[in-house]
């Protein structure tokens, strides 16, 4: 799925010279973490986050103290913030946000203007929905050998018991040469369908205490 799909369009950013009590009254009154910062041309120079906010304003200030502050936008913003573009996947914002311990990228277009915004909340709505799981279902977990048609043979058996499937996910196993996999069925009813794939050999696994 592209970025364009699960971002969030309509962004509230401010610019360097926005107080940062202003900010965090932008931020409490619309339940958000993140403020692109942009110049004039509304391309994005920088980030203000929560976090930026909470380290140059403590919670435990009275309310004139904080009326005091005059801290702008410039002063504790992340110059220079990852971007992602449009264009780019939502595994791609997944990583870039991992690796490098942020909350959310701004989305820009090729002059590095402003389009998006996709944060954490954003990408999990959206792999939900990729993978099927907001509808009642059970995930199940099995070790497959790796090999051409194992998985095939698995779908054979849950069509077998008239159950639709929501997703299927393949990771990492321990073991050289095998994979574990997670199909999200969409039923609870699966003891039967778990019995026929002990008797044909497959070990199956708890998925709540798997760790990828």
């Amino acid at each position: 799925m592209f970025i364009k799909k699960a971002m969030t369009s309509k962004v509230i950013s401010i610019d360097i010279e926005t107080e940062i009590i202003k900010a965090h009254e932008i931020m409490t009154k619309n339940n958000i973490r993140h403020l692109p910062v942009l110049d004039k041309d509304n391309k994005v120079i920088g980030m203000v986050t929560d976090r930026d906010i909470r380290s140059a304003m403590p919670f435990n200030l009275s309310k004139k103290e904080k009326q005091n502050i005059k801290f702008k936008a410039k002063d504790i913003m992340t110059e220079n913030p990852y971007t992602i573009s449009s264009l780019a996947t939502i595994q791609d914002a997944l990583l870039l946000i991992q690796k490098n311990k942020i909350g959310g990228l701004p989305v820009v277009d090729e002059n590095n203007k402003l389009k998006g915004i996709v944060s954490v909340r954003d990408l999990l709505s959206s792999f939900i929905n990729v993978l099927g799981i907001g509808e009642p279902g059970t995930l199940l977990g099995l070790v497959l050998e790796e090999k051409i048609g194992q998985l095939k043979k698995i779908v054979d058996v849950i069509t077998e018991f008239k159950i639709s499937m929501g997703s299927v996910l393949v990771a990492r196993y321990q073991e050289e040469n095998k994979r574990v996999v997670f199909i999200y069925l969409l039923t609870n009813n699966v003891i039967p369908l778990k019995k026929k794939l002990k008797v044909m050999g497959y070990t199956l696994i708890d998925p709540i205490s798997w760790y990828i």
